[in-house]
C-alpha cells in the first residue's frame, strides 16, 4: 500500500509553480534524479500516472489534478503549524498577518495598529494587499491569518465580525454645483468624470447601489491607485470621487473638497475583519478584533 508524505505533495506543488522538474528540484534542494525516483516510486504504488508530458512541459493528469488541491490545502497549513510552534519555541507570541481588501481602510487600520503594538509586544504585524487566490483563498490558504473588507463572502469555516460602521459619499471640490446640495442623484453624474480605485465595478458601492440602479454611467470612468492624488484630482476639479465619510473630513482639512450624501437616504458600510474559525481562540487575534470593535465613528 502507498504511503502519501509530505514531500509528495511538495513536489507536486513546485512542479506546478516552477513548471518543470528541473526548476522543481532546485526549490526543494534535491536532485532532479532523486525528484523523478521519488515521484516514479509512488506512480507505481498508487497505480496511476500524476502527470503526461506535453512537447517540453509536465501536465497534470486528473490524479495529478486532485493531488495538487490537496497539496494547497494541506502544505501551507503544516508550514503554519510548524512556524507557530517555532514561535513557541522562541517564547514569541506569533505574528498576525492582515489582508486588505479595502484600499481607504488602511488609514482606519493604522490607528488600530499603533496601539495594538504597545499592547502585544511580542506579535509582528504585516499587512498584504496583494493575493495570490483572492481575500478569501488568501484566508483559507494561510497567506493570511485576518482579512479586512467591506463586503464579506461567508464560507464554512470563516467567520467576519462588524468593527466599524462608515457612510459612503460623494466628493467633490471648490465651485462644484452639489457642493452644497442636501444629496446627490445618480442623474446628476452623467457628466462627469468618476475617480474611484482601481478595481472591478462590481466592487465599487458607488456604482452598485447608487449608479447601476438607475441605469447611470458617468461620462468618465478614472482609476487612481492612491488616495491622496484621487483628492488632489478632486480639488483641483478633474472630477467627482466616493469615499468614507470619515476619510474625507480627514482630508478636508488640508484639501478643498466636500462630502455630499449618495441619494436621499445615503449608502451606510461597514468594515469587517474576517479570520478562520479555528484561529478564534488565538489571544493576540481576538485581542485585534476587540480593539478594532472598540474605535468606532
Amino acid at each position: 500500500m502507498a504511503t502519501l508524505e509530505r514531500i509528495h505533495l511538495a513536489i507536486i506543488r513546485a512542479v506546478d509553480q516552477h513548471g518543470s522538474l528541473t526548476a522543481a528540484a532546485e526549490q526543494l534542494h534535491l536532485t532532479q534524479s532523486a525528484l523523478s525516483h521519488t515521484m516514479r516510486k509512488l506512480e507505481d504504488q498508487l497505480g496511476v500516472a500524476i502527470w503526461r508530458r506535453e512537447g517540453r512541459s509536465l501536465q497534470p493528469t486528473q490524479a495529478g489534478e486532485y493531488l495538487l488541491a490537496v497539496a494547497n490545502r494541506l502544505l501551507p497549513q503544516l508550514n503554519h503549524a510548524e512556524e507557530r510552534i517555532r514561535q513557541f519555541a522562541r517564547g514569541e507570541s506569533g505574528a498576525l498577518r492582515i489582508g486588505m481588501e479595502c484600499h481607504p481602510c488602511y488609514q482606519w487600520l493604522l490607528k488600530i495598529v499603533s496601539p495594538y503594538l504597545a499592547a502585544w509586544p511580542m506579535v509582528d504585524v504585516d499587512v498584504k494587499q496583494k493575493f495570490q487566490f483572492g481575500g478569501i483563498g488568501a484566508l483559507f490558504g494561510y497567506e493570511i491569518d485576518m482579512l479586512v473588507t467591506p463586503d464579506p463572502l461567508y464560507k464554512p469555516g470563516l467567520r467576519f465580525e462588524p468593527v466599524f460602521d462608515y457612510e459612503q459619499v460623494l466628493v467633490v471640490g471648490p465651485g462644484h454645483p452639489l457642493r452644497h446640495a442636501p444629496h446627490a442623484q445618480a442623474e446628476q453624474l452623467v457628466e462627469e468624470t468618476l475617480i474611484t480605485y482601481p478595481v472591478s465595478i462590481d466592487r465599487l458601492d458607488v456604482y452598485t447601489q447608487f449608479l447601476m440602479p438607475a441605469g447611470i454611467q458617468p461620462k468618465r470612468h478614472k482609476p487612481i491607485e492612491t488616495t491622496d492624488i484621487m483628492l488632489q484630482m478632486v480639488a483641483s476639479g478633474r472630477g467627482v470621487a466616493a469615499l468614507p465619510r470619515w476619510l474625507v473630513d480627514e482630508y478636508a482639512a488640508k484639501l478643498d473638497i466636500a462630502a455630499v450624501k449618495l441619494g436621499e437616504h445615503g449608502i451606510a458600510k461597514q468594515i469587517f475583519l474576517g479570520i478562520r474559525e479555528t484561529d478564534a481562540d488565538i489571544d493576540y487575534l481576538s485581542a485585534f478584533v476587540q480593539l478594532a470593535r472598540g474605535d468606532r465613528r
